[in-house]
């Protein structure tokens, strides 16, 4: 490959994560909406007996861990573009679903919407993942940070939306909040529009690679062992944390806008640190990136266990957003050099599949938990899930070889 070649390989990788990363921006706005409001939507919906208030956060995840694998398949039969395209469509009728169910006042509804909301991220989680598949190998970790760079728009965009929208349809509460998410699907689908990724991504590695291994070879390989482990035990913490903590801020009499801000906090520190991220991964390895986001992990349960005021909310929601965005994306980049290209969908459907069905167990738990030993004890749990994933990284290291395929 010529240098004009590599630099043009290089523009239009950088083209293509920006316009990824513009669009992770407005439909990604979709979770923190449906994080930050489905909970107290829930509460607000039921009853007297309150334990099953974060189900529809869990419907969220569930259905992010549901759509995984449909999303792979169908991306990769329609092509990029047009698949990513097809889950705004689906995310649009999840906002539609939940907004219905809030003016029924139907807590099951509700929580079906979020799952269908949740089906529709599935296909926000490829963004990063196509980022890295048409980058060159340089520069796959950076692509991948600047696709998740989009989530400090989201991070102030989706809790900004709430605040201004949740009494929109008045006294319906939170109606105008999910409703939004139709426009900002709209708005999404305009951007991948531009998208200039071919409609079927069979490239000349894959036609020349038709000799895929089987998945049972792929993914039992150490590397893919470690950087999966350590993915679910950073996802599924920040989740399990993340989801009990407005109910937990509330709780101690804090206000619906603090909880609000506080999630909006969180979600900037799980984003803001994307722009260098790649840069640290490509400079000091993907396992010390991971590692350190763990060690942040550790310290939001530190801070988190310390007091209840609001700036200790607060600051361990930003730790945990910090943790998250170093073990996460330390993490992908890990599973990134385990496969080839004729093996991307099945390697990365599976990984989001186990994925997120480990984080909607995890959101699951945090109610039945938080319901039943309080805030404490959910940080305290960081501690040995932490440890587990600091051994998988000391397994990876002693067993380490060449992952390329």
């Amino acid at each position: 490959m010529t240098a004009v070649a590599i630099a043009e390989a290089s523009r239009e990788a950088r083209r293509t994560a920006l316009i990824l990363a513009a669009s992770q921006a407005i439909i990604g706005s979709a979770g923190p909406i449906a994080i930050s409001m489905g909970g107290l939507a829930g509460h607000y919906l039921l009853g007297s007996d309150k334990s099953l208030a974060t189900a529809p956060i869990t419907g969220f995840t569930v259905g992010v861990a549901l759509g995984a694998l449909p999303a792979a398949a169908i991306i990769r039969w329609l092509g990029q573009r047009d698949g990513f395209m097809t889950g705004t469509i689906v995310t649009a009728l999840g906002g539609l679903i939940a907004t219905l169910a809030l003016f029924q006042a139907s807590f099951w509804l509700f929580t079906f919407g979020l799952l269908v909301i949740g089906i529709g991220g599935a296909f926000v989680q490829q963004f990063r993942f196509a980022a890295a598949d048409n980058a060159p190998a340089e520069f796959k970790a950076r692509a991948i940070s600047f696709v998740l760079a989009g989530g400090i728009v989201t991070a102030i965009l989706g809790p900004q939306i709430v605040i201004f929208t949740r009494e929109l349809f008045a006294p319906v509460m939170f109606a105008g909040s999910f409703a939004s998410i139709l426009a900002l699907s709209a708005v999404g689908a305009a951007i991948l529009s531009f998208l200039r990724i071919p409609a079927k991504t069979m490239g000349k590695a894959e036609i020349a690679d038709r000799d895929a291994r089987p998945l049972s070879e792929i993914v039992t390989r150490p590397r893919f062992v470690a950087a999966l482990f350590c993915a679910v035990g950073s996802y599924a913490l920040m989740s399990f944390v993340m989801t009990g903590a407005p109910l937990a801020m509330v709780g101690c009499g804090l206000s619906t806008d603090d909880a609000t801000l506080g999630i909006s906090w969180h979600v900037m520190a799980m984003f803001a640190p994307s722009f260098f991220t790649g840069s640290l991964i490509y400079r000091f390895g993907a396992e010390r990136i991971v590692a350190t986001g763990l060690v942040l992990l550790i310290g939001c349960a530190v801070v988190a266990l310390s007091g209840l005021a609001l700036w200790q909310f607060w600051t361990a929601l930003i730790l945990l957003g910090l943790g998250w965005n170093f073990g996460f994306i330390g993490a992908t980049a890990m599973v990134a050099d385990c496969y080839r290209p004729s093996e991307k969908a099945k390697v990365q459907g599976f990984h989001d599949f186990v994925l997120f069905g480990s984080v909607a167990f995890a959101s699951l738990m945090s109610g039945a938990v938080y319901n039943a030993w309080g805030w404490e004890m959910l940080n305290w749990i960081i501690f040995p899930v932490t440890v587990l994933c600091f051994v998988a990284l000391g397994v990876l290291k002693m067993t380490a070889r060449p992952t390329s395929g």
